[in-house]
């Protein structure tokens, strides 16, 4: 077992939160449960077509069909929904039935972000739904010691300036309560450095900096660095003066879907990294999003994550 998974299952047995598993049929996440119920890093709750409650399938039906009716859904269809296990369990986990829900190693990612974003609530502060993934490279020197968070690989396909902002700041809070990144130190990336090339797609990252400063001091943010600058301080020294971020970057933001689900998927074959997620950012009660490829280990990681996410919530509520 890697260093990242120790530090992430120890992390959550300290308070174990109840998670939802909508899919029970698949044999990867009943092995991950029977892991998880063993090891005591959280409280499973299994769920199948077969053993949904009606009471409060009818419950959740009426709940949804209030929120929804404005857009034109129907008590008729909102039923039908609260027959999908992963809409069961998003309206347990947004009504405090449970504390967080994991699925995705059968429901495409579509699916799983489709049920969180009508389910549960947004972030207003961030005001959008994106994801990220955990990237723990082996002997790399870069990072927080080869740890970084990649964001957004997952959600949005062409996020504007606004959506960018949400993104980094959803990112690097991600990375700060659930890795403990002390700080986060967030590179917006793109193929230039402060200004070597012109033109509307630097713009953007340009505004995204400016925006998410507007929003939050609680980290340093930086941009626009390309890859390079951002992980390497030699090359930051060359490229651009005093940085906060430059050649110390452990959030790293691209600009498009594209360029992070590639670069995920490249870092993770090409430098035998582990990817850990997407993770779900962006919502107020947590979930977590699996590939389809996942295995067992990734089942467990992820409701480690999800659970940790959750003792952040609970203790927000006592301070409130």
């Amino acid at each position: 077992m890697d260093e990242i998974a120790i530090n992430l299952r120890e992390a959550a047995k300290k308070n174990p939160k109840i998670i939802v598993f909508p899919e029970a049929g698949d044999e990867r996440v009943l092995q991950a449960i029977k892991y998880i119920e063993k090891e005591k890093i959280a409280q499973p709750l299994v769920l199948s077509h077969d053993n949904l409650d009606p009471k409060k399938q009818d419950e959740f039906a009426h709940i949804f069909y209030e929120r929804k009716q404005v857009k034109g859904v129907t008590i008729e269809e909102s039923r039908e929904l609260m027959e999908n296990p992963l809409y069961y369990a998003s309206m347990m986990t947004r009504y405090g039935y449970a504390d967080g829900f994991v699925a995705g190693a059968v429901a495409t990612s579509s699916a799983v972000i489709k049920a969180a974003i009508n389910c549960l609530e947004i972030d207003r502060s961030v005001g959008l739904i994106s994801s990220c993934f955990i990237m723990a490279v082996p002997n790399c020197p870069y990072g927080e010691k080869g740890v970084f968070i990649y964001a957004d690989c997952g959600v949005i396909p062409y996020p504007t300036s606004e959506q960018l902002a949400g993104i980094a700041i959803s990112s690097a809070r991600f990375g700060r309560d659930v890795l403990g990144f002390n700080p986060p130190r967030v590179a917006l990336l793109s193929f230039s450095t402060k200004g070597s090339a012109e033109g509307r797609w630097v713009d953007k990252i340009k505004e995204a900096v400016d925006i998410a400063k507007s929003k939050t001091d609680e980290f340093p943010i930086d941009g626009e660095l390309q890859a390079d600058a951002a992980l390497v301080a030699d090359v930051a020294k060359k490229k651009l003066g005093d940085s906060p971020v430059a050649g110390k970057a452990n959030v790293l933001i691209f600009p498009n879907l594209d360029a992070g689900n590639i670069c995920y998927k490249l870092t993770q074959r090409l430098a035998n990294a582990r990817a850990i997620g997407p993770i779900v950012l962006g919502t107020v009660q947590p979930c977590s999003d699996l590939s389809r490829g996942c295995d067992v280990d990734d089942v467990i990681d992820c409701t480690a994550i999800t659970v940790i996410r959750a003792q952040k919530k609970s203790q927000e509520k006592k301070v409130s």
